[in-house]
């Protein structure tokens, strides 16, 4: 388009200077020649050209004031922006500063709460554990000397902080990758030999020393967990808790207190005990247990010994897993007019035992796996999870670990350390 123009122009102007030449040459200058009329066309196209290049550079100039202009009112808006930009960020700088510091006043606040808690729990437990020392030092006299040595050893492993975690991996099936772990506690006497639970319940059961090791392990669950979630881990563990913790009127507030405080891993720990002590639960037991609940904390029921399950009792117990030995479970097992069925169930297909559960919110675990032969078997059933030998035995965590973790849980072990060092 603007050559187009660029051309009407030149044609415009080249007609203006023939009309200019025709007109000095024919009729100012008619016997002069052509002299006249050339030097007549070359002035008008000179003056055309110098007419249209005052045109241009007048657009031009007017054009460019309005780019000016336009880039002015852009720089001020730019500007008004900047500054508005610039009172936002002060704003959020100050909004994050005031949660910093409320943030950091909140988990001061957490840190007093729990160390007065670990106090006041640590003033129980002495009490507690001055009379259970009392009494080992006054046994009775049908105690065999191996008994006394051995109660020693329990006591010394517990004085000394000879306590170690043990892990297992509970694993999906049948991808066999791990999900959860399980912990157990193992202690070490002074040359550094594992003492295996069997070996020392006998005589460390009667003298109360039992609680003592749950709720050590309890407090060491939830060290291990806080240390998996920090490392973004996305895995569980399943803890053990006795009738005796959970009936402790002394131990158990302050267990909750402390609870409550890191409730944000109630995902990662599950609470595990026996079927037979399930049962036997009292009252306290039970509202202690809709406690722990209330937090969103699970509960995991093993040694289940009995298939035929109040399912109904079960979930009013928020019982999110059960845990049935694998040898028990295949041999309960039997084939009837073709079905396969479980013999405590028999109205039941056995493959619809796993679908029974999930429907009132339970997974089955099928522990101490020990052979390929029975996971065959298992599989056949549908459960979801599995757990033994076969698929990793328990190993100790190191005590490096224990020691990275935060939550604090020595004062246990220095109230055993007191009083043993009165024996």
């Amino acid at each position: 388009m603007r050559r187009f123009t660029l051309v009407l122009w030149t044609f415009g102007y080249l007609t203006t200077a023939l009309l200019a030449a025709v007109l000095v040459g024919g009729v100012l200058a008619p016997g002069a020649g052509a002299a006249p009329g050339m030097a007549a066309f070359i002035g008008a196209l000179g003056l055309c050209f110098s007419f249209h290049a005052l045109i241009t550079m007048a657009v031009q100039n007017a054009r460019m004031s309005g780019e000016i202009g336009a880039i002015r009112e852009a720089h001020l808006v730019l500007a008004d922006q900047l500054e508005k930009v610039d009172a936002r960020v002060n704003e959020v700088v100050e909004t994050v500063t005031r949660d910093a510091l409320r943030r950091s006043e909140e988990l001061t606040s957490e840190v007093h709460m729990l160390e007065d808690a670990v106090q006041r729990m640590n003033e129980k437990l002495e009490s507690q554990l001055t009379h259970q020392v009392s009494a080992a030092r006054h046994p009775s006299r049908g105690r065999s000397p191996q008994s006394h040595a051995l109660l020693d050893s329990v006591r010394d492993a517990l004085a000394d902080n000879r306590v170690d975690l043990y892990l297992q991996p509970i694993v999906s099936l049948p991808q066999r990758r791990t999900v959860f772990y399980e912990s157990f506690s193992r202690l070490r006497d002074e040359t550094g030999r594992v003492m295996m639970p069997a070996e020392y319940l006998s005589v460390a059961e009667p003298m109360g020393l039992v609680a003592a090791i749950d709720n050590l392990l309890l407090f060491r669950c939830v060290q291990i967990v806080r240390r998996l979630a920090r490392q973004d881990r996305k895995v569980g563990i399943f803890c053990n808790i006795s009738l005796a913790s959970l009936s402790d009127e002394s131990f158990f507030p302050q267990f909750l207190e402390f609870l409550s405080a890191n409730k944000d891993l109630a995902g990662a720990l599950i609470f595990e005990l026996g079927q037979n002590a399930f049962e036997q639960r009292g009252p306290t037991e039970a509202r202690h247990m809709a406690r722990l609940a209330d937090l969103g904390f699970r509960f995991s029921l093993d040694k289940v010994v009995d298939l035929d399950l109040d399912f109904n009792d079960l979930a009013r117990a928020d019982i999110k897993f059960i845990k049935v030995g694998a040898q028990f479970l295949l041999d309960q097992l039997e084939e009837t007019e073709g079905r396969l069925i479980i013999r405590s169930l028999p109205d039941l297909h056995a493959a619809d035992f796993a679908r029974l559960t999930r429907r009132y919110g339970v997974e089955t675990i099928v522990e101490k796996v020990e052979s390929e032969r029975q996971i065959v078997d298992i599989l056949d059933l549908d459960i979801a999870f599995g757990q033994g030998h076969l698929f990793g035995e328990p190993r100790a965590i190191r005590d490096a670990v224990l020691a990275e973790a935060d939550p604090p849980v020595d004062f246990v072990q220095q109230a055993i350390l007191r009083r043993a060092g009165a024996r």
